[in-house]
């Protein structure tokens, strides 16, 4: 039997072999791919100069979440010796080498686009970011009054000698770092090399109250832009009187911040997130970075004390964290540099509303209705919960908020529905990642309002997003809905593409009475009308659909499946994706982060096509679509095809019913999936490319969709007019 199975070995296919050990790729590395797409953003001259400094900022800030979560959870498996290998067959050490090279790799492609771009783009506009030795004399003497004026007050220099320790150094915050000779001093002298010496030590941080960047205007017009921490290292000597300032170099290190929650412990879920959160800032330093300048001596005092390992050690070519740059564009001003900037995009008046949103309830009675965000006005949303709030005959809302903006207007609507003695019951999730503060505020505000506050399901995150309200009417109590792909939040909801749906539908009403009770109490439905929840039902949902489809292609049937999601990574959804191509089924993925689904592979998933879209707004909506021998089941969720939201998250699916709701949203999937211009292809060896051009209509999805959106209103206003000044006809001329 031995010789058999080394034979059968011996005569594995390629095909076989990829089958086996290469259909997945890893989610990490998927990860810094997608931010690589972002990066390919800034580095994209067709677009306008200031928007490619915020996709650098967004590139930098990306890969720092990326460190402090997904990398040191990587490191904590590690540190236990986690043996188990992920999707694509990598251990966690493996891993963390191959995000190590990637992620040099990337942030080098992240400085030279800085430097050997951006930079020049920028002077050729008159507009400098410069070092402080760049600077004349006399914008010199302005940032040396600055120094004096205001940075000089709020920094606090800290000493370190044997009796004042090396400071705790704050997570993802800039730091100044200073090597120090003189005898006639304060500071003891301390021990550098083994041998005793003049030599100090003292480190300060970059005070983060003022703005990153200094701006200066010459007469000419020209516009200087100087980060603090220069102005801060020119006169850093003023600190140290009867001192020699020998070296002095910039420093940044990067904590665990992933929240280690024992909820089962926790007798109190508020009290315990709270302390978690304050236990951020002494997790431990998985990444440092420095200037690559920087002096040999002052690099290895910093490590020695941080105890940092030479591999986590990151120098830059430029300034350190170069999300400063997002503030270039604001400090500039909003008018001027308009031909550096996109078109302002202001929200449409939604296409199926009245531009005047009053009585919306009965506009909801009518019929389903849908928004579509950004690209359409936030505004439905907000009007629904405050006309909730102040209407009589409304009883109750029930809400669920995973993050909310730090001055939410929903907030405000139902602290007033609370003062004016309606049942307002909402769920705040709590273990919102870096929103837990701002939730946690709320919830004790929505408390002491009055208001029943939930926290979640033990051991879940609820992310779904749902309204409910109750109303009392002629003909008996009806519950009004909206549910949507994102979250209740009027900022983001202006460059997040999401859809809400509204409705007054008896069987979705009776679900969402079901789905509040399942999470403020201890029922489980048994059975469900139009919503499908997870983590009890969606997962199994999507297979059996997957397979329907897989069993018509077989059957010689056309078959097709078209997902856009946020990230592609449960490889149970995966494995039926993958059989469900083997079987004919035509499938269309626009999926705009991780996708660890291998495409094109021929006998695997030679029927599958995986493209990205990026651009000005950031693609979170889920939509799902399948064909089902011409019945077309169309659904909207606020779940990824990931484990954790189909397996760890209270999450929900409803299907779009409505015809003209239904003729939108395939609208939007249409638009997405003839883009040309926006769209990344993903390549069977994990590369991302955008389209030949040659021959095919030029398409940005989201400038049609912002067309779309504004046709739809002029479109609508002709109707109305028409209607305004149609003569009617009597009954006797008819």
């Amino acid at each position: 039997m031995a010789k058999e199975v080394k034979k059968s070995k011996k005569k594995t296919s390629k095909k076989e072999q990829m089958t086996k050990d290469n259909r997945f790729f890893n989610r990490e590395l998927s990860w810094l791919e997608f931010n690589d797409r972002i990066l390919h953003e800034a580095r994209d001259t067709k677009n306008p100069l200031l928007e490619r400094l915020n996709f650098l900022s967004i590139t930098a800030s990306n890969l720092d979440e990326f460190y402090i979560v997904r990398v040191a959870s990587l490191r904590d498996m590690a540190s236990v010796d986690f043996e188990e290998k992920d999707i694509a067959g990598l251990t966690v050490k493996e891993q963390l080498t191959r995000i190590d090279a990637k992620t040099r790799e990337s942030m080098a492609l992240m400085y030279s686009t800085y430097n050997r771009s951006l930079l020049p783009s920028l002077r050729q506009e008159n507009i400098f970011l410069a070092d402080y030795e760049d600077l004349d004399e006399t914008m010199k003497h302005s940032a040396d009054e600055y120094f004096a004026s205001v940075l000089y007050p709020i920094i606090s220099p800290m000493a370190v000698d044997s009796g004042r320790p090396f400071p705790l150094i704050y997570n993802r915050m800039l730091n100044m770092c200073v090597m120090l000779d003189g005898e006639e001093s304060l500071l003891s002298s301390k021990e550098h090399k083994g041998e005793k010496s003049n030599v100090n030590y003292a480190t300060l941080q970059i005070p983060n109250v003022v703005p990153r960047l200094y701006k200066l205007v010459k007469d000419d017009g020209s516009v200087y832009f100087v980060p603090v921490e220069q102005i801060i290292k020119a006169n850093v000597h003023t600190f140290f009187h009867g001192q020699t300032v020998v070296a002095s170099g910039c420093y940044r290190i990067m904590r665990n911040a992933d929240l280690d929650i024992d909820e089962d412990e926790a007798e109190d879920l508020l009290k315990e997130i709270e302390e978690q959160v304050r236990k951020r800032r002494y997790g431990k330093i998985i990444r440092l970075e420095v200037e690559d300048d920087i002096d040999p001596d002052l690099l290895e005092f910093i490590v020695s004390e941080l105890h940092i390992r030479e591999r986590d050690i990151f120098s830059v070519n430029g300034p350190i964290d170069l999300t400063f740059l997002s503030k270039v564009n604001s400090a500039l001003g909003k008018e001027s540099y308009k031909h550096l900037r996109y078109k302002p995009h202001t929200p449409a008046a939604p296409a199926m509303f009245d531009e005047d949103l009053d009585n919306i309830f009965d506009k909801i009675r009518e019929k389903d209705r849908i928004v579509h965000h950004p690209y359409e006005s936030f505004e439905p949303v907000l009007e629904f919960v405050r006309q909730a709030a102040n209407d009589p005959n409304v009883l109750a809302i029930k809400q669920t908020l995973y993050r909310v903006s730090a001055q939410s207007p929903i907030i405000s609507s139902l602290l007033e529905a609370a003062r004016n003695g309606k049942q307002v019951m909402v769920l705040v999730e709590l273990k919102a990642r870096f929103d837990e503060e701002n939730n946690i505020n709320w919830a004790k505000t929505l408390e002491k309002a009055g208001c029943h506050v939930i926290y979640g399901l033990v051991g879940l995150k609820t992310h779904s997003k749902i309204t409910l309200v109750v109303r009392r009417e002629e003909d008996g109590i009806r519950r009004y809905l909206h549910l949507a792909t994102g979250n209740y939040n009027d900022i983001t909801a202006k460059i997040y593409t999401d859809i809400g749906l509204f409705t007054a539908s008896e069987s979705f009403g009776e679900d969402a009475s079901e789905f509040f009770n399942m999470l403020s109490g201890y029922s489980i439905p048994q059975s469900w009308n139009r919503l499908i929840p997870a983590p009890i039902l969606m997962k199994d949902y999507f297979v059996k659909k997957i397979r329907r489809e897989a069993e018509n292609a077989s059957e010689g049937k056309e078959a097709r499946i078209v997902a856009k999601i946020n990230s592609l990574v449960d490889g149970t959804i995966i494995k039926e994706l993958y059989k469900a191509s083997q079987a004919g089924v035509v499938i269309d993925l626009i999926v705009r982060g991780i996708c660890c689904l291998r495409p094109g592979v021929k006998g695997l998933s030679e029927n599958i096509t995986v493209r990205s879209i990026t651009g000005r707004f950031l693609e979170h909506s889920r939509i799902f679509y399948f064909l089902n021998e011409g019945h077309e089941d169309l659904y909207l969720a606020s779940a990824d095809w990931m484990p954790r939201n189909l397996d760890r998250r209270v999450e929900l699916m409803f299907p779009v019913e409505d015809p003209d709701c239904r003729k939108r949203v395939m609208e939007i999937l249409d638009t997405e999936l003839n883009d040309t211009i926006r769209a990344h292809f993903l390549s069977e060896d994990g590369t991302y490319h955008k389209t030949d051009l040659r021959g095919k209509i030029k398409l940005d999805s989201q400038e049609r969709l912002i067309e779309l959106a504004e046709e739809a209103i002029a479109s609508r206003k002709i109707m109305n007019e028409k209607m305004e000044f149609e003569p009617q006809v009597s009954s006797e001329e008819q």
